[in-house]
């Protein structure tokens, strides 16, 4: 099981849209490129995703429930996993909370890395690397509605 999440602006956006290879690793589904896949697959073809390039949706973003204790020890759980409990519904909103996180997670990274699940479907690399990249989504489109999956 795993938490999406989402941001959307209001108006369809015509993005430029590519087919492009996702992958699952560290508990999260990440795109990578066609020369990673070819180094760590050789002789093996990619299944290619096409996505829609006239949509609403800016940034989409999964990561496995494993971690939800370490983002819980970071004081992050609800902004990720519950924002409209919190009264989060754009991503400006966002912004300030995942800052606080990271400079948490980032301060003392043994005390978050006893939460890696044992069964190493995610780790404390994983939900760095996750909040990093939807933190930098949240400045790029920070009147960006809030949503997720769980």
């Amino acid at each position: 099981m795993s938490l999406d999440v989402y941001l959307k602006l209001k108006d369809i956006q015509n993005l430029p849209s590519e087919p492009i290879i996702l992958i699952r690793e560290n508990g999260q589904v990440k795109e990578i490129s066609r020369e990673e896949w070819d180094k760590r697959f050789p002789n093996r073809e990619p299944i290619m995703v096409e996505l829609p390039s006239d949509t609403n949706m800016v940034y989409t973003a999964n990561i496995t429930h494993n971690l939800s204790y370490m983002a819980k020890e970071a004081g992050i759980y609800e902004c990720l996993w519950r924002p409209e409990d919190i009264g989060i519904s754009i991503a400006s909103e966002l912004i300030e909370p995942l800052i606080m996180g990271l400079r948490k997670m980032k301060s003392d990274p043994e005390i978050f890395k006893v939460f890696n699940p044992s069964n190493g479907w995610g780790n404390y690399e994983g939900l760095v690397s996750f909040v990093e990249e939807y933190l930098n989504a949240c400045k790029q489109f920070p009147e960006a509605e809030v949503s997720v999956w769980r």
